[in-house]
């Protein structure tokens, strides 16, 4: 009797994730901050159902969390990164604002909806 072991063929050598991966000291803040920033415009996005018609994503509870989390980074933000930078998410931030408006079926007083308290009333 013998001891079946793996042939080489069948090894699999662990990744080397060192190779990977940047080391994220190498990353600018510009970049880390517009990233998360774009994630949070998506995954808002989705919460409204923007993502498709009829999309079963939609939920305006977790749209709304996304879009003060956003609000606040780009408010933050938006002198360390640059006008160039924080223009179109402060655009993207304020369609966001006004489908979240337009979605919703009692609608937030102007200055209180989501991310109003960072940037102020948002009007069509």
């Amino acid at each position: 009797m013998t001891d079946a072991t793996p042939s080489d063929s069948t090894a699999t050598a662990a990744p080397d994730y060192d190779e990977m991966t940047r080391d994220i000291a190498d990353v600018p803040a510009v970049e880390v901050i517009t990233t998360v920033a774009v994630h949070l415009l998506s995954a808002a996005a989705v919460n409204l159902g923007l993502d498709k018609p009829d999309s079963e994503h939609k939920d305006l509870d977790e749209a709304r969390k996304l879009i003060n989390a956003l609000a606040g980074l780009v408010t933050a933000s938006a002198t360390e990164i640059s006008s160039f930078h924080a223009a179109p998410l402060r655009d993207g931030l304020k369609s966001l604002q006004l489908a979240f408006r337009e979605a919703s079926i009692v609608p937030d007083e102007p200055g209180q909806g989501p991310g109003e308290k960072f940037t102020g009333p948002v009007y069509a």
